[in-house]
């Protein structure tokens, strides 16, 4: 829908005329513009190096100039090395291989505060799929997850997990972490190594995997308080928000998608082969989302994922599992895409309406 991109990089706006797609291939043509001028630089770097090591007789004045000429040259590497500093990885560590029986789910009926969100669900998650979940806000879907998850029991109806699931479940909650913890803290709690799918992994590179990298990973999480800035408190009418508390000069304090992307790298740090993401788009970037799309693609397990981004469900989902507009759910052999013909095919061509939900029924 974009007819303009404003893109904000290394403290510079620059403005593309086109939509996102074009603006991907042209910012595709200039990193690798980048990188060749990396490439150029580091080879100028070594050579300026090489030359004052040799320290030749006769000829101080111009190893002086050299020795300048050196210095801009690692500025003007270390400019560019920051201009490559942009995640471009996110690794989901393997758990055990996954058997024939994932998430088997029959006639499940659940209610809360007298609406029916589940009435007589029955579907069944092959191994190695990933499942797009959608539906309104409120009909059920969390709800579902913590029900795979064990933390809420169903009304009626059974929900079957395959004794080879080890799951890995990332919701919506991103403030069940300690703001006062920095970034390698939270994600080792108290360990400067990891297991992960049967090696040891120190906690700082496993971190890189998620492009914390150098002095970000002593950033503190600090939580940022709804609408407001972090650690205040929302404005109220006639009044100005409080100023947020002063970061502490030795580190920075993350972002909202820093959180996001600190709570996957917590999640995924236990191995596993059922991924289960509420909404985990929410407050990342268009990089990190990239990386992240990238990772499920490439993980051999099965994926639920709650999400209303029809194109991250589009490139990602085999099966979609859809709250529909009359309260009933449907499970779809398809991509989102492929699900909305089969909806509108389904329903004389008509666009979706409101959500209906449906009541609890009398006992």
């Amino acid at each position: 829908m974009a007819g303009w991109i404003l893109e904000l990089d290394r403290g510079k706006g620059l403005p593309f005329e086109g939509n996102y797609s074009e603006w991907l291939a042209r910012r595709a043509a200039r990193r690798q513009s980048e990188a060749r001028t990396s490439a150029n630089l580091a080879r100028a770097l070594d050579a300026e190096l090489e030359f004052m090591r040799s320290n030749a007789k006769g000829q101080a004045k111009k190893g002086r100039a050299r020795e300048r000429k050196y210095e801009d040259l690692v500025s003007a590497a270390a400019d560019a090395a920051r201009s490559a500093d942009t995640l471009d990885a996110i690794a989901i560590p393997t758990g055990p291989r996954l058997g024939d029986v994932v998430v088997e789910v029959a006639d499940l009926c659940k209610s809360h505060g007298g609406r029916a969100l589940l009435d007589g669900v029955s579907f069944s998650v092959p191994p190695g799929a990933v499942v797009g979940i959608v539906g309104a806000n409120g009909v059920g879907k969390s709800t579902l997850f913590r029900m795979i998850m064990g933390q809420e029991e169903p009304d009626s109806g059974t929900i079957k997990v395959g004794e080879t699931v080890v799951p890995m479940y990332v919701d919506q909650s991103r403030d069940a972490l300690d703001a006062d913890a920095t970034v390698a803290e939270a994600i080792g709690r108290g360990a400067e190594v990891l297991s992960i799918a049967g090696r040891d992994v120190p906690v700082r590179q496993y971190a890189s995997f998620f492009n914390f990298k150098g002095a970000d990973q002593q950033k503190k999480v600090r939580t940022r308080g709804r609408g407001g800035a972090r650690g205040s408190e929302p404005p109220t009418r006639g009044r100005p928000a409080a100023p947020p508390p002063p970061a502490s000069p030795q580190v920075g304090v993350l972002s909202g998608g820093e959180r996001n992307r600190l709570h996957l790298a917590i999640t995924l740090a236990t191995a596993g082969n059922l991924l289960l993401l509420d909404e985990p788009t929410n407050d990342l970037d268009v990089f990190t989302l990239a990386a992240l799309e990238s990772a499920i693609d490439a993980f051999p397990g099965s994926a639920l994922i709650i999400s209303h981004d029809r194109a991250f469900l589009d490139r990602l989902c085999t099966h979609t599992l859809a709250y529909e507009d009359d309260g009933g759910v449907v499970f779809f052999d398809g991509g989102y895409s492929a699900y909305e013909a089969d909806w509108r095919a389904r329903n004389g061509g008509k666009d979706p309406t409101r959500v209906k939900y449906r009541k609890m029924a009398a006992a």
